[in-house]
C-alpha cells in the first residue's frame, strides 16, 4: 500500500508516494519552494500543484513547522502568522478534495525515524531534532510521541535556540563545521540537562555531514544521524494518514 505524503517547510515544500510497508518512496519526491510569504492560500496552492504532480486521489498525510492540534494551527515560527487559528485539515481538505491529516513536521519525521530508521526498536528517551530553517524536534518515550515539543523555540542565551544553532545560521553567519558544531553542542548539553534523553537523532540536511561537526558534540547521550534524512517528513506523514483516516 502507498499513500502520498507532504512535507511543508520554510524553504520547500516537497511531496511523495511512500511504501507503507518499507517506508521507501515509489517515486521521485517532487519539490516546490516555499511562497513568500507562505500564507494559508498561498501555502494551499502549492500543495494542490504537489498532489496534481502525483495525479493522486486519496488520503494525504501533509507536515507544517507549527504546533498542530486537532487539525487547527497554534504557532507560526516559519510561515505566516495568519496560519495561527486556521483549521489546516479542513483548509487542506477543501483545497484538494481529499482527506488529510495534518501534524508538526518534527514529529512526522521523528515518527518516520521511529518506524523504520534510526530510532527502530530503541526504548526509553528518544529526541529526534532536525536541523534546517529551524530546530524541529520528536520526542518519543518508549516508542510513544508527545506531540508539538518545539524545543527549537526553547529559550537559550536569551533567544530561541534555533536563533543560535540552526543550520540556517550556519550559513547566514559564515560559520565553520567546528563553530556552527560547537553551538550544536551547548544546545545537546541543554537539552541533555533537563531532560536526561536516552538517544539523540540528528536529522535534516546536516545528517548526511554530521562526520564534519560530530567530534565536537560531547555528551554523556548517544547521537547517532537519522538515517531517513530529506525524506523523513514525507514518510512520517505518509504514515500519519494511513493511521488516522
Amino acid at each position: 500500500m502507498e499513500l502520498l505524503g507532504i512535507d511543508i517547510g520554510g524553504s520547500g515544500i516537497k511531496g511523495g508516494m511512500v511504501d507503507l510497508e518499507t517506508g521507501l518512496l515509489t517515486r521521485d519526491r517532487h519539490k516546490i519552494p516555499t511562497p513568500q510569504p507562505a500564507t494559508p492560500k498561498a501555502v494551499a496552492g502549492v500543495v494542490v500543484k504537489v498532489v496534481e504532480h502525483f495525479e493522486w486521489e486519496g488520503p494525504i498525510g501533509c507536515t507544517l513547522p507549527t504546533v498542530v492540534r486537532q487539525g487547527v494551527v497554534h504557532s507560526a515560527a516559519n510561515i505566516d502568522k495568519s496560519w495561527i487559528g486556521v483549521d489546516g485539515e479542513r483548509l487542506l481538505r477543501k483545497a484538494t478534495g481529499q482527506k488529510v491529516a495534518l501534524l508538526n513536521d518534527a514529529d512526522a519525521a521523528g515518527i518516520a525515524e521511529m518506524r523504520f530508521g534510526a530510532g527502530r526498536d530503541r526504548g526509553g528517551v528518544v529526541f529526534i531534532l532536525t536541523f534546517g530553517t529551524g530546530i524541529g524536534s520528536g520526542v518519543f518515550v518508549d516508542g510513544h510521541l508527545h506531540p508539538n515539543t518545539e524545543l527549537g523555540h526553547l529559550e537559550f542565551k536569551g533567544m530561541d535556540a534555533e536563533q543560535y544553532a540552526a543550520a540556517r545560521v550556519r550559513e547566514l553567519e559564515k560559520l565553520t563545521y567546528k563553530a556552527w558544531g560547537t553551538r550544536v553542542n551547548e544546545f545537546l548539553q541543554h537539552l541533555e540537562n533537563i531532560f536526561s534523553p536516552d538517544l539523540f537523532v540528528i536529522g535534516g540536511g546536516v545528517s548526511r555531514k554530521i562526520g564534519k561537526f560530530k567530534a565536537y558534540l560531547v555528551l554523556d547521550t548517544e547521537v547517532v544521524p537519522a538515517q531517513l534524512r530529506n525524506e523523513a517528513g514525507i514518510v512520517g506523514a505518509a504514515l500519519t494518514a494511513r493511521d488516522r483516516l
